[in-house]
């Protein structure tokens, strides 16, 4: 009879070599965001967006970006009695996993910010620096909102750059089908 348990040690460590490890942070709770993005507001009415299919082709023809969600979580900051702007949650895929990121919009529907609320990659959580995000402020309907065009490319977080490019293209849509 043989003594085959050293058999057993390679095959409990392939398995472990096979899976790729997680990796999540969280940077920012909603209320953070808003916070973070509207800091003059002094309320934030919470308000879903529930988008009609009619919406959603709508959103698709002025954005060239699919809608993947038909409901979106959204915030109206106010400030002294007026309505300061909106602040949306949205979700874009990275390379594998999702990024949660908060638009700030104007009334006017232009950006006043983006943050990056969620990274689960393993790579690319260079769209977290301030300068690349900066580059959002004051984007509106019609503006390109294009990645290696208006918008700088991160070497090592492409895919990401590119979602989240187009998925605050696609919330500036939202809003002037949706919210405006």
């Amino acid at each position: 009879m043989h003594n085959h348990n050293w058999l057993m040690v390679p095959a409990a460590i392939i398995p472990a070599t096979l899976v790729a490890p997680a990796f999540a942070v969280q940077y920012l709770t909603a209320e953070q965001a808003q916070h973070a993005l509207f800091p003059e507001a002094a309320s934030f009415v919470h308000t879903d967006i529930i988008l009609s299919p009619e919406m959603q082709e709508r959103i698709e023809q002025l954005s060239g970006v699919r809608v993947r969600n038909a409901a979106l979580q959204a915030w109206r900051a106010e400030a002294g009695g007026k309505q300061s702007g909106w602040l949306v949650v949205d979700e874009v895929i990275g390379k594998h996993e999702f990024i949660t990121y908060a638009v700030a919009l104007l009334p006017d529907g232009s950006v006043k910010g983006i943050d990056i609320m969620d990274y689960r990659e393993t790579h690319g959580g260079q769209v977290r620096n301030e300068k690349w995000r900066a580059q959002f402020v004051g984007k509106k309907q019609g503006d390109a909102i294009r990645l290696n065009d208006d918008i700088r490319n991160i070497s090592g977080a492409t895919l990401s750059c590119k979602n989240i490019s187009n998925g605050v293209k696609r919330i500036i849509a939202t809003f002037q089908v949706a919210m405006k």
